[in-house]
Formats: structure tokens, sequence, C-alpha cells
């Protein structure tokens, strides 16, 4: 049951180190150019955990709203690493990363939109408190 937290845990880890890794490994690089370097690993690694872990053999479950979504969710993976990568190279990782870890409570309010998710006081005010404790950041 606390699985879910340990996978998060260790997604925060990695996505702090790549902002650590992008701000030091874009140094003068056009960004565009950054973001297709680091997708052409994130392709290779992430095809090559589906071949090893037998996922490839479910490709033919997937149905076109499957499709339809994960493409869509993967143009969205991307517009948001070429904007966070473009950011990082003109701002601080002290600042950039804050304003992107808005997505969480962007990803708060959209669920109760579109996914008809119940909206929890407990949720409300932590996506509160994470616009809040951005906004001291930034400013």
């Amino acid at each position: 049951m606390i699985m879910w937290w340990i996978f998060a845990l260790l997604s925060a880890v990695f996505a702090a180190l790549t902002a650590i890794f992008a701000k030091i490994g874009i140094q003068g690089v056009n960004t565009d150019l950054a973001t297709a370097i680091r997708t052409v690993v994130i392709l290779i690694l992430a095809w090559g955990i589906a071949y090893f872990r037998g996922g490839i053999g479910t490709i033919n479950t997937l149905t076109r709203h499957n499709m339809l979504y994960l493409v869509l969710s993967g143009l969205a993976t991307g517009m948001s690493w070429i904007f966070y990568f473009k950011a990082l190279q003109l701002g601080k990782v002290s600042q950039v990363a804050p304003v992107d870890k808005l997505s969480v409570a962007i990803a708060i309010i959209l669920s109760v939109v579109f996914l008809k998710e119940a909206l929890t006081l407990k949720a409300a005010l932590g996506a509160v408190m994470i616009i809040a404790g951005t906004l001291v950041l930034i400013l």
C-alpha cells in the first residue's frame, strides 16, 4: 500500500536531479536540441524497460481511446520539457523548479473539472499552500 508513496518520492528525487543536471547541461546549448537529446535518452530507456518487463507484449490491448490520450499526454510532456528547459536556461533552478511544481495545484484543479474527482478540504488546502509557497520562493 505504501509503494505508491515510495515511487512518488523517487519521482520527486529524479525530477530534482533533472533540474540540476539540465541546468548544468544546457549552458551555451540550444534548449530545443537539449530537449531532443533528453527525449532520445528517455525513449531508449522507456522502450528498454517496457521490453525487459514484458510490457511490449500487451501493446495489442491498447484501444484508440488509450492511444489518443497517451499521445496527448506525450505532446503535453514534450511541451512541458521544452518550456522547462528554456526557463532553466533563463532563470535560477531555485525559482524555475517551484513554478514548475505548480503543476501539482493545476492538476488538482483539472482533476476536479475534467475527471470529476472530489475536491477535499485537504486537497484544496494543499493546492493553496503550494501556490503560496511558490509565490514566496519566486518573489
